[in-house]
């Protein structure tokens, strides 16, 4: 039976340490702030934008909303985009996705100063983290890394398998597994034979978007289980990547959907805006 990672309770503890630092800059007359840019009213976006700001309250990070309607043009986002990045009071922009489709997303992350980009999105921040400089690493496989050093699962010549293969998510493992010196093979929707490569896994971290894809038979005995999935079911339930009831019987490690990678993703969002405070303070 898995030992439960429980990544509520890490969140927790790293929201409290960071309360910590905040309150020490703040003596230091130096105010972390973040900028969430929201294009539209999707509803996911309400949620986990209100989460943001709430998380940004409980540590004493300031918070400034953009709401912008569906009619935005390029031009205007690139406008505030440009404003935000100019502006010494802010030190963390995230621009939510996903933004109306007439709008292109790429365009305005590249806009975003990479110094303020908290999301770890823009290119210069992607390549840092190819080639092993300091950088802000996207959220959510930043706090992959973190659970795994928590509940020292050592990831040095251990098989990785990630499934997925997403800018926000895979890609960046990639390169945070490899820096623990992990063998990493990375499925996607064209690979071929995926139950025998997952079945090889020391370490499996699940990041496709398809509710209980994984199930036990694809699953070796002892391996570490990472669910990045949330997915709703038909009764509107959440629910993840990996069918978790029957794969925590096999598993040493695995992760629940909710209360795993989820609160990780906004703790390390809040790490990422106090770091960006401080470096741009130095």
């Amino acid at each position: 039976m898995a030992v439960l990672i429980d990544g509520k309770e890490l969140a927790k503890k790293i929201r409290m340490e960071l309360k910590d630092e905040v309150t020490e800059l703040r003596a230091k007359e130096i105010n972390p702030k973040l900028a969430v840019i929201m294009v539209g009213d999707d509803k996911a976006s309400k949620v986990y934008v209100k989460n943001k700001s709430k998380a940004c309250e409980e540590i004493g990070i300031e918070y400034e909303e953009f709401l912008m309607d569906s009619n935005t043009t390029m031009q205007e986002l690139l406008d505030l985009i440009e404003n935000l990045n100019n502006r010494e009071d802010i030190h963390g922009i995230l621009l939510q996705s996903p933004i109306p489709k007439n709008l292109d997303i790429n365009q305005a992350f590249n806009k975003i100063d990479f110094r303020k980009d908290v999301d770890g999105f823009h290119p210069i921040n992607v390549g840092k983290l190819s080639i092993g400089e300091d950088c802000f690493i996207s959220c959510t496989p930043f706090g992959v890394t973190k659970m795994l050093e928590e509940y020292n699962i050592d990831v040095q010549g251990k098989n990785v398998v990630i499934i997925g293969r997403s800018n926000i998510v895979g890609k960046p493992l990639i390169q945070c597994m490899l820096k623990k010196n992990g063998t990493v093979t990375v499925c996607h929707s064209k690979t071929q034979n995926i139950k025998e490569i997952t079945k090889n896994a020391d370490i499996l971290i699940a990041a496709l978007g398809k509710a209980k894809f994984v199930t036990a038979d694809m699953v070796k005995e002892g391996a570490v289980i990472i669910d990045v999935g949330i997915n709703r079911n038909d009764d509107g339930k959440l629910v993840g990547d990996v069918d978790f009831e029957n794969v925590k019987e096999k598993a040493s490690y695995i992760t629940p959907v909710p209360g795993g990678v989820g609160p990780m993703t906004i703790a390390m969002l809040m790490t990422n805006v106090v770091k960006a405070a401080k470096n741009l303070n130095k």
